[in-house]
């Protein structure tokens, strides 16, 4: 079976009682839509487990962007030749962004790890791809963080930039793909009105999937093979 999640943002707990809950298994797929990292208690126990999956993919979200980005940066050895000229005013203020947007739960679990395991995380982030496109039960679906704006019909997928893709949401009331679904995360439903909220949602060949689990609301699953959907509760 085919399965998406999306916006993690370090809940582990949860993320591994969701796995539990769809009985994932070898023979199935798990498609996480981005911003696994920040906000959350165990960003990084997140990743480590993932990259022991080779049946679970990973699609960049703005904060895997954010921590990339300032983790390449921080994590070298700082010595008397770079001391004065490494850092510019610049990387502080990514740093401080970051930071600001939940960066620093992920800072505090990276800290901990050797400069090997660091490394290797920074790899695994950049494997991570920009979007999907799945086929299951007899459907296609584009999977993405973000969206895809300004949306342009008919221009390729790759011809949009980075930053649009994974720092934008997309307009629920427009449909962006005739053909297809658009599968997101970014936007927590629990920020919508009515029955849906809280819930993924549906609507206009858009399905997202982000449920707000790190802001008190769950961690929710779908199935692309059938459209059925599981919740876990977020712990306190």
């Amino acid at each position: 079976m085919y399965y998406v999640m999306s916006d993690i943002h370090g809940c582990y707990r949860e993320y591994r009682k969701a796995l539990e809950m769809i009985h994932f298994s070898e023979e199935d797929t798990l498609y996480v839509l981005g911003d696994v990292v920040d906000r959350g208690p165990e960003p990084i126990r997140v990743l480590r487990d993932m990259m022991l999956r080779r049946n679970v993919f990973p699609i960049i979200g703005n904060h895997e962007y954010m921590a990339l980005m300032v983790l390449k940066k921080f994590a070298v050895e700082i010595t008397e030749a770079n001391t004065e000229n490494y850092l510019s005013a610049d990387d502080i203020t990514s740093y401080m962004n970051w930071s600001l947007n939940g960066g620093q739960t992920t800072v505090e679990e990276f800290r901990k790890l050797s400069s090997d395991e660091q490394q290797d995380i920074m790899d695994y982030l950049e494997e991570f791809t920009l979007y999907e496109e799945v086929q299951a039960g007899g459907k296609n679906y584009v999977l993405v963080h973000g969206s895809f704006e300004p949306f342009v019909p008919g221009k390729p997928l790759d011809a949009y930039d980075l930053s649009k893709v994974i720092f934008k949401s997309p307009d629920y009331n427009k449909v962006y793909f005739g053909d297809c679904y658009l599968v997101t995360g970014h936007r927590p439903t629990l920020w919508l009105e009515g029955a849906q909220r809280g819930r993924i949602f549906e609507k206009n060949r858009h399905i997202a999937v982000d449920c707000g689990c790190v802001f008190g609301g769950r961690l929710g699953v779908y199935c692309l093979d059938n459209g059925k959907t599981w919740y876990v509760e977020r712990e306190e």
